[in-house]
């Protein structure tokens, strides 16, 4: 007589709570008992396919954390300055080209099976300086105003925070366990960098503040919400809030280290003030990788609760509101004081008391500096001939960016020269970047430029 054969023991998905109420699943088999009609469950736990989970790859938020993640801030922007304007590349092509090298970083990132702190903060760097010209994009060559760039990236955080929180019910970086919540984690750290460029850029512009004053609002925003935090606000509405205003706080602390003494920084210059963040970062890495002290501990189960005080937070949220119309007011106030516009965003360029030859204008500066600027000129020329206004006004925003950089070695070599030059460059800009660009204007602006520059 034959015997049928025997079937493979079922595997029964069970969701089990443990004493303290962390959640624990898995698939367990059902063996058949030799009684019929009895079955005994046995303990060898498979992997559920339904709740694939993996190592979190964002590190712990410590005082590290902080400190490399303002250094990524300035180390990327100066960076993108650098192909930006040394080597011509241009705004539109180096936003291409980080974007290129952002998929690839993003995609090496998603790769990996654990947090490597390498692979993290050079993702970190490369979303710094896309989100960067992101923005820079919109305001330069599209002349959106920072005002509505500032809203609209807002809002698109806000879009972003809220289909993450209603799919996966957390917002926290201690969660991030899943496919999902690493892509809603890099895409709101994206858009967080273009935030934060654009509420910098144009609180400067409104204020008129030098590098150095500048980097105490965000300094300041950033203890009182530390404050708030120790003080029971909710933690993970706190992070979030410290982490766009890191943006601003980097590029403004590198601004004041790299700018004249002329215009209230330190006169370290671009390239030196690189180089110093640059080793910072390398050495932070490096201590971090052998340390491991920012290393989530993977026995922790991120779906636990930590204990909250609803009532306290409560408190807390009033707080912010106070510290947000308190830093309002501040803004408002430094707005009404008389204070000069960032070159090249006035409405009006800059008076002239006397007007130069071109020998007078540029003979105490290098040839060398002279021809590049004269280089770029030529080529904004060429474009507006050829009709492409938007190609034109990037090329003129290397000029912004070139004749800017060389300002710490020019401007001593000879004062009145240096602000004649800047006040005709001031009127190209003006003239590429106004709501209603006129070609003639724009035309005639940069060939008195070019005069100048012969």
């Amino acid at each position: 007589m034959l015997t049928p054969p025997v079937s493979p023991d079922p595997c029964v998905f069970l969701e089990i709570a443990d004493s303290e109420g962390r959640r624990q699943s898995g698939c367990v088999q059902v063996r058949r008992a030799s009684v019929p009609g009895m079955t005994t469950l046995i303990g060898r736990p498979h992997a559920a396919p339904r709740a694939r989970r993996m190592l979190n790859k964002v590190p712990e938020v410590t005082i590290w954390f902080w400190i490399i993640k303002i250094l990524c801030t300035t180390v990327g922007e100066s960076f993108a300055d650098w192909i930006n304007m040394n080597l011509g590349v241009g705004l539109i092509n180096t936003a291409l080209i980080f974007t290129v090298v952002l998929a690839g970083v993003l995609g090496w990132q998603l790769s990996t099976k654990r947090y490597i702190p390498f692979v993290y903060w050079l993702t970190v760097v490369v979303v710094s300086v896309t989100g960067t010209l992101y923005t820079d994009i919109l305001t330069d060559s599209q002349g959106v105003p920072l005002a509505l760039s500032s809203s609209v990236f807002a809002g698109v955080l806000a879009v972003v925070f809220g289909i993450w929180y209603a799919r996966e019910r957390t917002l926290s970086v201690h969660t991030i366990v899943t496919r999902p919540r690493e892509l809603f984690y890099w895409l709101a750290v994206l858009v967080t960098f273009a935030l934060g460029t654009a509420t910098g850029d144009w609180t400067l512009d409104l204020t008129g503040w030098t590098p150095g004053v500048s980097v105490l609002l965000p300094l300041g925003l950033i203890v009182a919400i530390v404050a708030a935090w120790r003080l029971g606000a909710n933690p993970v509405l706190s992070f979030w809030l410290a982490y766009i205003l890191t943006r601003p706080l980097g590029a403004n602390l590198g601004d004041w280290l790299g700018s004249p003494g002329s215009e209230g920084g330190l006169g370290l210059g671009t390239a030196m003030t690189s180089v110093i963040f640059l080793g910072a970062i390398l050495a932070t890495v490096v201590y971090l990788t052998r340390s491991r002290s920012d290393v989530i501990d993977p026995s922790e189960q991120p779906d636990a609760p930590g204990p909250v005080n609803p009532a306290r937070e409560r408190i807390m949220l009033g707080y912010y509101a106070v510290v947000a119309v308190a830093a309002a007011a501040l803004l408002v106030w430094a707005h009404q004081q008389p204070h000069a516009a960032a070159a090249g965003e006035s409405d009006t360029p800059a008076p002239v008391t006397a007007h130069l030859t071109p020998k007078q204008a540029t003979s105490a500066f290098p040839p060398g500096e002279i021809a590049k600027f004269r280089t770029i000129a030529a080529d904004t020329l060429a474009k507006l001939n050829s009709g492409d206004q938007a190609a034109a006004t990037t090329r003129v925003t290397d000029l912004e960016t070139a004749w800017d950089d060389s300002q710490p070695t020019l401007e001593p070599k000879n004062e009145q020269a240096w602000h004649f030059l800047d006040n005709e460059i001031d009127h190209v800009l003006t003239a590429l970047r106004a709501p209603n660009p006129d070609k003639a204007t724009e035309v005639t602006a940069v060939n008195t430029l070019l005069t100048s520059l012969s």
